[in-house]
């Protein structure tokens, strides 16, 4: 009897809680929710397209510095959320995209479909699996940050109206909340011992405190106030300037500041070793971001076994290019000879770009002999700002966007001309500009029918690989006529050979920051402060350096392979249509659409008799 009125009380309890009882509390996020509502819903190709448009919404919100990247103004008053909470929520929610995902049958799908699918998994299965590491614990470097990307995301800000100068001030306001959040992330990986090394910290260090003592006249944030348009009257550029003038003494200036004491204190506390390998489930780590930056399954040993390869071809091709030179085998050696010679460097920096401009406008005019189509969204060429160009690389681009009206940008570094001698110019710039990233990212950005998330994705072994690509590309479309700028182009991609040795050898192998310095100083002909910069680049960007060289490897071997079917019939636009037609892929995607037969269409039965011809 007892047992029976027990059963009873307990069916009673569940009826409870079905019909309206005491409700277990719905924890689930609104992102979460949305996801949930396409589960059971809507045909598969409908269902597919409407998770592709939530996904996109979120990126935009939850990356608010992406979403002004792309030309959207929506959010450009705020800062990504780097508190804890976000961070662990951004975490959970990977799983509801991921689970609609699941449910859509690809064979349902037209092949463009089926792609965005691919895609989609890709990107979910990958972040679900990288979210055991705790990358929010290394948020600054001396290869990014707040401190850089804050002055970068302010430059992309559109500033023509007033309304425009208002939505930089609201941003500028919360700086000191988002550097907040970001030392909270620093204690964090303190505690957990995940840092980057003292001597690369250091370098972050001297860049945040130069930031934070930059005056108002000089600010990196504030440039936009120096560039006000003419649309606006005296008296509006007049209060805009001194609200910013006054925002920045005392509210930006100051969290500066407590940033760089912070970071001072932290880089004093961070680990001596090198190896990502000395960090918690470094091996393992180091391995997922090879796999994540290559977008293969080669493993770091295997990758180090081919940038030993490429270094032991290009080794022997440099060679053959100096007997080419009318270097006259002078005591201090080949090297020594082109980096002292005054032949091979500028006198000013006026006369260094204008110098790029012509060869970028020559590069130009060869464009229509290699590809079907070219990109609307123009270019231009123009010094690294000043006020980052002691820290930045010989040159790099800047994405430009039809949305947000802005040209992409080549910018060429005109801090100390000495080191930037003019054999290296052509391999620049068929990388960064033209037929490199330029054509490259503006082409995916201009891609009509398909979805916006595919015309921003940066695959690093696609879209690195495709610039290295573009190096040698230079040499059929007439540069490189000059000995000196072929052996340019051979130590760039000796350099990138050399990133599969050294990355590897670092994190992976076992080899001291030491070891990778010697080993590049044998096989480059690079000063000992570039040298530096690069070894002390792959301590805080581990397996990213690895993509150029595998992606470019990719691309070759996919040339090859289409030229071997094609014969004589292979044209080189077609294969570049079919490379570029897709935007950024991975690699192992980007080889079966390539190598794939297109169908020839199919012809249609015509059951109308022939109309006759018309005079006239």
């Amino acid at each position: 009897m007892k047992h029976s009125l027990t059963c009873l009380l307990l069916l009673l309890f569940s009826w409870n809680l079905a019909w309206g009882g005491t409700k277990v509390p719905d924890t689930r996020t609104p992102f979460e929710k949305e996801c949930a509502k396409l589960e059971g819903k809507y045909a598969e190709k409908v269902r597919l397209q409407k998770l592709i448009e939530l996904t996109w919404d979120y990126a935009l919100r939850e990356s608010p510095e992406f979403a002004t990247y792309v030309g959207i103004q929506d959010y450009d008053t705020f800062w990504t959320d780097r508190s804890l909470d976000a961070i662990s929520r951004r975490k959970k929610e990977l799983d509801a995209p991921w689970k609609v995902l699941k449910t859509i049958r690809r064979g349902t799908l037209s092949s463009a479909d089926a792609l965005n699918l691919d895609l989609l998994l890709r990107k979910y299965e990958l972040d679900r699996e990288g979210r055991e590491f705790p990358e929010e614990y290394l948020p600054i470097s001396q290869m990014w940050g707040v401190h850089q990307e804050i002055p970068q995301t302010l430059s992309l800000m559109r500033h023509e109206t007033a309304a425009d100068y208002g939505r930089i001030l609201a941003r500028m306001e919360a700086i000191p909340a988002a550097l907040a959040q970001v030392e909270i992330l620093l204690d964090k990986g303190l505690e957990a011992q995940v840092t980057y090394p003292q001597i690369a910290m250091q370098k972050a260090l001297n860049q945040i405190e130069a930031l934070a003592a930059e005056t108002e006249e000089k600010s990196a944030l504030l440039q936009a106030f120096r560039e006000m348009p003419a649309n606006l009257s005296g008296e509006q550029k007049a209060l805009l300037k001194s609200q910013a003038g006054t925002l920045y003494a005392t509210a930006v200036k100051p969290a500066l500041g407590r940033l760089a004491e912070k970071v001072k204190a932290y880089a004093a506390a961070c680990r001596t070793e090198t190896a990502w390998a000395a960090m918690p489930e470094g091996q393992k780590w180091y391995a997922f971001r090879a796999k994540q930056s290559t977008t293969t399954s080669l493993t770091p040993q295997e990758i180090h076994d081919i940038g030993l390869k490429e270094v032991a071809r290009l080794t022997l091709e440099m060679e053959a290019a100096q007997k080419k030179t009318d270097y006259l085998g002078l005591p201090e050696g080949f090297d020594a000879h082109i980096r002292m010679n005054p032949r091979f460097y500028f006198t000013s920096a006026s006369e260094m770009i204008e110098s790029y401009r012509a060869l970028c406008k020559r590069i130009d005019a060869q464009l229509p002999r290699f590809f079907l189509h070219l990109p609307q969204l123009p270019y231009g060429v123009e010094p690294v700002p000043d006020y980052s160009a002691p820290s930045q690389p010989p040159a790099y681009y800047q994405p430009g966007s039809l949305v947000g009206a802005r040209a992409g940008m080549f910018y060429a570094n005109t801090y100390d001309l000495s080191a930037r001698p003019k054999w290296t110019m052509e391999g620049l710039a068929a990388h960064e500009a033209v037929p490199g990233h330029h054509l490259q990212i503006a082409l995916a950005q201009e891609l009509q029918g398909v979805p916006e998330f595919r015309k921003h994705e940066m695959y690093t072994a696609y879209v690195e690989g495709w610039g290295l690509y573009a190096e040698t590309l230079g040499k059929e479309m007439g540069l490189y006529q000059d000995p000196y700028s072929e052996y340019g182009r051979l130590t760039y991609e000796m350099w990138r050979s050399i990133r599969l040795v050294v990355d590897t050898g670092m994190h992976s192998l076992g080899w001291s920051r030491e070891q990778a310095l010697e080993y590049f100083r044998k096989h480059t002909g690079k000063s000992d402060l570039e040298t530096e910069q690069e070894v002390d680049r792959y301590l805080v960007f581990p397996g990213q350096a690895l993509a150029y060289k595998i992606g470019h490897l990719k691309l070759l071997e996919l040339r090859a392979i289409a030229q071997g079917a094609e014969g004589e019939k292979f044209d080189i636009r077609v294969f570049h249509d079919k490379v570029l037609r897709n935007g950024a892929l991975p690699l192992d995607i980007l080889e079966k659409l390539v190598t794939e037969r297109e169908k020839p269409p199919a012809k249609a039965r015509n059951t109308k008799r022939p109309s006759r011809a018309r005079n006239g």
